[in-house]
């Protein structure tokens, strides 16, 4: 494998290109970032819960009643293994922030896995823990009991200097539907399985950096977090391993340069065994 820094990302870092996205394994790319050369980490990581690969979000057409399964869509690292590829990039996210910036990384909620627990120790082994801040996605979503209505998103600061943050006094730790509009996304059949609205990426954005920094997403998927860098005049580097979403990811960055309205949608999901169905939150998010 070659040691040398992609050129996409040297441009970047050097103000030469506003972003990219490179298809490659973000622990053999982010060894080769140079030290404090990103200003924010926005990130959703596989949480390691084989989501679209047999779980009830694969089957759940068929729980309800309503069809068969599907074909399913596994996303690369969503198994066993994702708690140590996440576990072993944290080096590496220290490594390339600047003192006081953060990382802000997507995880689930509730249980019966204590993802969230384990995950807030480890980065508050590598950095120093700011806070986990709970999105509330709306309708309530899969499960039996304690149906899961939320995701978490974990902040943790690079010590050493003070937070860089652009907020005021009144952001909470809860981001609200009625407050910010940041529904949950149902994903098409086409689509990623597991999409984050660019509007959560842009508020994080707001908060942690300024136009012109470099925003970094070590898993990008397909490219919410640099969307919308994109949209607010940051630099953006987006690193995925699946080349299918690479793909998807740079037609979304082509369709903002063309003046495309970014579409997400955000109808209300079944409800899982209860027969109903949520459409009191049909919309399209157009931003």
């Amino acid at each position: 494998m070659s040691k040398k820094l992609p050129s996409e990302i040297e441009a970047v870092l050097a103000g030469q290109s506003e972003g990219c996205i490179v298809c490659g394994d973000c622990l053999g790319i982010l060894p080769r970032l140079p030290d404090k050369s990103v200003d924010l980490i926005l990130t959703d990581p596989p949480y390691g819960h084989n989501n679209n690969n047999g779980d009830l979000i694969h089957r759940r057409e068929k729980a309800l009643g309503v069809g068969k399964v599907g074909e399913p869509r596994p996303i690369e690292n969503d198994g066993p293994k994702a708690n140590e590829v996440l576990r072993g990039s944290l080096p590496f996210w220290r490594q390339v922030l600047k003192p006081g910036c953060c990382c802000c990384c997507c995880c689930g909620g509730g249980g019966p896995d204590p993802q969230f627990a384990r995950w807030s120790l480890w980065l508050d082994e590598v950095f120093q823990f700011k806070q986990m801040v709970v999105w509330d996605k709306g309708p309530m979503g899969m499960g039996w009991h304690y149906r899961r209505s939320y995701e978490t998103v974990l902040v943790a600061q690079v010590p050493g200097a003070a937070c860089h943050w652009f907020g005021n006094s009144t952001i909470e730790n809860i981001i609200r539907p009625g407050d910010y509009g940041i529904r949950k996304i149902i994903p098409s059949a086409d689509d990623h399985p597991t999409p984050k609205p660019v509007a959560l990426a842009s508020h994080f954005i707001n908060l942690h950096s300024e136009a012109g920094e470099v925003v970094l997403d070590p898993f990008a998927g397909h490219g919410w977090a640099v969307v919308a860098a994109k949209l607010l005049g940051r630099r953006y580097i987006g690193i995925e391993i699946d080349p299918k979403y690479c793909g998807t990811a740079r037609q979304r960055l082509r369709a903002v340069e063309t003046g495309v309205p970014v579409k997400e949608q955000t109808t209300g999901q079944m409800a899982l065994f209860d027969g109903s169905r949520d459409t009191s939150h049909e919309r399209r998010v157009m931003e």
